[in-house]
C-alpha cells in the first residue's frame, strides 16, 4: 500500500496534533496508557490501514450458505488477513469492562476510524454492553466477545420502518419454554459473522409503538445446536465491506428476554447512543487521514512554480480542514466525557444522562458534516487522481459516506435534540456549562459563538411544534458550533493546548458564525494548518 498512501506506514497517534491536549482534558490518568495507545497507532496506521484497503479492493466477505453434507450454516469467509486483525481489535471492547474507562475505547476507535472494521467492533460492543448492564446471566458469553472468540451485532432495522424503530413488525412469543422470534431485519451488520446478537422484537400482547419494543439476545446456534436465523443475502455497499451487511430471517428463532420487556426501547437507545459517538469518532478519524494524506501530498507537489504548500488557496483549504477537525474533535471526546459519567445509569434516568445524549446527538450529526466534506476537500487537493481508486484518499471519501447515515441521519438527530432539549431538561445544563465559557473568554469571535447559541434556544421556545421540526436541522448545527467553539477556547486555558487552540477557535467562530470566508491572518500561521512538528 505504500505507493498508494501517502499515511501509510507512519504512527497516526503521534501525527496526531489534538489528540494529547484532548486526553490531558479530558482523561485523567491517560499519560499511563500512552505507550499501549502508541502502539495502537501504529497499528492503526500500518496493519490495521492496509488490511482495510485489501478487504476493500481484492477480499470482501462472501457468504457461504451451505457446508459439505449441503446443510446450511449462513458464515461469511474472510481473509485471513481480516480473521488475524480482527482479533488483535477485540482489546478495543475490553477498557470499560476491566477498570478501564470509555476515553480509551473510544481514542483507539478514533485512530483506527474505518468504518468496516469499526463496526465490527462496535457492534459487538453493543452486545457486551447490554449483558453486562441488563444480562448478568450470560456473562460466559461476555467473556467470549470480550477475547474476541466471538462476534456480537444489533439488529434492529426492518425495511417498513427504516430509523422508525416503533414500525418495526419482528414478533416475539413465549413458547412455555423459550422466546420465540418471527420476523426478518432488512440492514443487518455483521450477517454470517455474528454468533451474538441483540433483536428488537414486539412481544405478543404489547402495544404498538416504541414503548412496545423489547430487545432480545439472539445466539447463532439455538440450544440444540441448530442454525437459529438464516441469512438471506449480503448487500453490495458502496463502502464499509470489511464488515458484511446483509437481510437475515427469523423462524420460530429460540431468544432470551434482555431486561425487562417494558425498558426495551430504552436499553435499544442506550446502544444507539454507544454507537453514535462511535460514529462521530469514526468520522473525525477518517477526516484526520484524508488531512494527513492531502498535507504529506502537497509537500510533494508543485504547480505553476512552486511547491502547492506555497499557494495560499491551498493553504486556506488546510486551514479547512484543521478548523472542522480540531473543532469536531473537542465536540466528540466532550461527548465522550459525558458518557463516560452517566453510561451506569439505568431507567429512569437522571439528567446527567440525558446531557450526555444532547451532546452524542450534536456530536453525531456535525462530525458527520465535517467527515464528508474533509474527505472530499483533501480528495480535491489531489486533484483528478484523488478520484483514482490507485490512491488511498477515494476509499476514505467513499468510506465517509456513510457517517451521516449510520444510527440515524442528521434529521433523526436534530428531533432527538429537540426531545431532550424539551422534554428532558438539557436546556438549562448546556446554557450553564457553555455559555460562562464563552462569556469569559471574551473575544469579538466568542461573542458571536454566544450570540448565535442563545438567539437559537429562544427561537426554538418561541416555535409550535412544526415549526420547532422545521429549523432543528440548523438548530442542532448552531448548538454544536456553539459548543466547539467554546470547547476549543477550553483546550488552550485548560487543556495546555496553547495558543493554537484559540486561533483555531477564533477561525471556527468567524467561518460558521460570522458570515464570511476564513480571516486571512491564518495565511501565516502553519502551526493551524500544518501543525508542522507533527509531520516533519
Amino acid at each position: 500500500m505504500k505507493h498508494q498512501s501517502y499515511a501509510y506506514g507512519h504512527n497516526h497517534f503521534l501525527l496526531d496534533p489534538d489528540l494529547p491536549a484532548l486526553l490531558k482534558r479530558y482523561w485523567r490518568g491517560w499519560e499511563a496508557y500512552r505507550g499501549e495507545l502508541e502502539a495502537f497507532g501504529e497499528l492503526a496506521g500500518g496493519e490495521a490501514y492496509r488490511v482495510a484497503d485489501h478487504v476493500d479492493k481484492e477480499a470482501r466477505p462472501v457468504l457461504v450458505m451451505h457446508d459439505l453434507e449441503g446443510n446450511r450454516i449462513d458464515r461469511v469467509r474472510l481473509s485471513p488477513a481480516q480473521e488475524a486483525l480482527l482479533r488483535r481489535l477485540a482489546a478495543i471492547n475490553r477498557p470499560p469492562y476491566e477498570g478501564g474507562s470509555w476515553h480509551h475505547h473510544f481514542t483507539q476507535g478514533y485512530l483506527l476510524a474505518d468504518p468496516g472494521l469499526y463496526c465490527i467492533q462496535t457492534i459487538t460492543g453493543c452486545v457486551i454492553y447490554s449483558i453486562h448492564k441488563y444480562a448478568p446471566e450470560f456473562s460466559a458469553w461476555k467473556a467470549r466477545l470480550l477475547s474476541g472468540e466471538a462476534v456480537g451485532a444489533t439488529w434492529m432495522t426492518e425495511v417498513q420502518g427504516g430509523s422508525d424503530i416503533g414500525a418495526n413488525q419482528t414478533g416475539a412469543h413465549w413458547d412455555g419454554a423459550s422466546w420465540r422470534l418471527n420476523g426478518e431485519k432488512y440492514f443487518s451488520s455483521g450477517a454470517g459473522l455474528t454468533d451474538y446478537a441483540i433483536v428488537s422484537a414486539r412481544p405478543q400482547g404489547a402495544p404498538p409503538g416504541p414503548k412496545g419494543i423489547a430487545l432480545f439476545l439472539v445466539p447463532r446456534l439455538d440450544e440444540k445446536g441448530r442454525l437459529n436465523y438464516r441469512v438471506r443475502r449480503l448487500k453490495e455497499k458502496l463502502a464499509t465491506r470489511a464488515v458484511p451487511s446483509g437481510e437475515v430471517e427469523f423462524a420460530n428463532t429460540q431468544a432470551h428476554l434482555i431486561g425487562r420487556a417494558e425498558e426495551g426501547i430504552y436499553y435499544l437507545l442506550e446502544t444507539l447512543t454507544l454507537s453514535r459517538l462511535a460514529n462521530a469518532c469514526g468520522a473525525m478519524g477518517l477526516a484526520r487521514k484524508a488531512q494527513l494524506e492531502a498535507l504529506f501530498r502537497v509537500r510533494q507537489r508543485a504547480a505553476f512554480g512552486r511547491a502547492l504548500l506555497e499557494h495560499p488557496l491551498i493553504r486556506r483549504d488546510l486551514t479547512d480542514l484543521a478548523v472542522r477537525i480540531a473543532g469536531g474533535l473537542a465536540l466528540t471526546f466532550r461527548a465522550v466525557a459525558a458518557w463516560d459519567e452517566a453510561w451506569v445509569e439505568r431507567p429512569p434516568y437522571s439528567p446527567r444522562y440525558h446531557y450526555a445524549r444532547l451532546l452524542t446527538h450534536l456530536a453525531k450529526a456535525r462530525t458527520a458534516e465535517h467527515g464528508t466534506y474533509c474527505t472530499q476537500l483533501a480528495m480535491e487537493l489531489f486533484g483528478g487522481v484523488g478520484f483514482v481508486e490507485d490512491f488511498a484518499i477515494a476509499r476514505l471519501s467513499r468510506e465517509a459516506l456513510i457517517t451521516p447515515i449510520w444510527e440515524g441521519p442528521a434529521n433523526v438527530q436534530a428531533l432527538d435534540t429537540l426531545e431532550v432539549l424539551t422534554r428532558k431538561g438539557v436546556q438549562e445544563p448546556f446554557l450553564a456549562e457553555f455559555v460562562p465559557r464563552l462569556e469569559a473568554v471574551g473575544t469579538e469571535e466568542a461573542r458571536l459563538a454566544l450570540g448565535a447559541l442563545q438567539r437559537t434556544l429562544t427561537h426554538l421556545q418561541s416555535l409550535e411544534p412544526a415549526q420547532a421540526q422545521w429549523y432543528a436541522k440548523e438548530a442542532l448545527r448552531t448548538l454544536a458550533d456553539a459548543a466547539s467553539v467554546a470547547l476549543l477556547y477550553d483546550l488552550q486555558a485548560v487543556g495546555g493546548g496553547g495558543e493554537r487552540y484559540a486561533k483555531l477557535a477564533a477561525l471556527y467562530a468567524r467561518r460558521f458564525f460570522g458570515g464570511g470566508e476564513y480571516p486571512s491572518w491564518a495565511l501565516g500561521e502553519p502551526q493551524v494548518w500544518a501543525f508542522e512538528s507533527a509531520i516533519t
